[in-house]
């Protein structure tokens, strides 16, 4: 069985995929980190020299390899991973996969967001909470259409890593 992460960046997909992994004695991969080794380089160098579609493409190639070879992982996608090309469709209709959406509000986003905008280069450039907020308000309204379709959503909104672990357990089993 593979499960997958899906949410809005900061919402806990490698984090909780971490400690789930650990628990289920399962493998954990983020897709990003899976991206950067077969292409031998970086999601931002890819961006820069082969472009966003390239990128997108590739994700798709590597998301269906991931689900056509894997068992007993925990795969963490990107933010925007379920929202490009038929992704979610075919998450959706891998028979080995169940799909996790970690839901968290605008508010917890923008509190885990705003300290380490260093890190993440799609809120770097953004200057104010006000700002930040807005930003991830209409990222959500796009994305969550797509986050939405998940076997199953978890609201994780001030729950501890334990608390929300438990809660996806018996959701799983």
């Amino acid at each position: 069985m593979i499960f997958i992460l899906v949410g809005y960046m900061a919402s806990g997909k490698s984090t909780l995929g971490r400690v789930l992994a650990e628990k289920l004695i399962y493998n954990f991969l983020d897709l990003d980190d899976y991206i950067e080794s077969q292409e031998q380089m970086s999601i931002s160098e890819i961006f820069k020299t082969k472009g966003e579609i390239y990128f997108r493409k590739a994700e798709t190639k590597y998301l269906k390899e991931l689900l056509e070879g894997k068992t007993n992982l925990i795969l963490s996608l990107g933010g925007g991973t379920p929202c490009y090309g038929n992704n979610m469709q075919l998450i959706l209709d891998a028979t080995n996969a169940k799909s996790l959406y970690l839901k968290a509000s605008i508010p917890t986003l923008v509190n885990r967001l705003k300290n380490e905008k260093g890190k993440r280069p799609l809120v770097a450039h953004i200057k104010t909470d006000e700002e930040l907020s807005e930003f991830i308000g209409k990222h959500l309204f796009e994305r969550s259409p797509f986050y939405s379709q998940a076997n199953i959503v978890l609201p994780t909104d001030n729950k501890t890593t334990s608390e929300i672990i438990d809660e996806l357990l018996s959701k799983l089993f």
